[in-house]
């Protein structure tokens, strides 16, 4: 059997196990996902404005205040600095 075969055997051990709670523990990793329609709806933005303000697509912010898609960890981190710099954000996206 060929060293790729080996490993990909031994991987499939090493899920498998962690799937059952035996075996190393694997890393998680969470990101903390902002309540985006919070975040709007204390500057008072429509989703249009919000959308227009921040260079979010319309659909995208749609998606996530629905529910039907979820920040990743890089539109997380940048809604977090909406949330928190509003203002500055905006301004840095004029200057831009």
């Amino acid at each position: 059997m060929s060293d790729f075969g080996k490993d990909l055997i031994a991987a499939m051990e090493e899920a498998a196990a962690h799937a059952q709670g035996k075996g190393k523990v694997a890393r998680v990793h969470s990101i903390e996902v902002p309540d985006v329609r919070a975040i709007r709806e204390e500057l008072g933005l429509s989703q249009q404005a919000f959308a227009d303000a921040y260079r979010i697509p319309l659909a995208t912010l749609k998606g996530w205040e629905q529910g039907r898609r979820q920040p990743d960890a890089t539109a997380s981190a940048y809604l977090s600095v909406i949330a928190h710099l509003p203002r500055e954000a905006r301004d840095v996206l004029r200057a831009a």
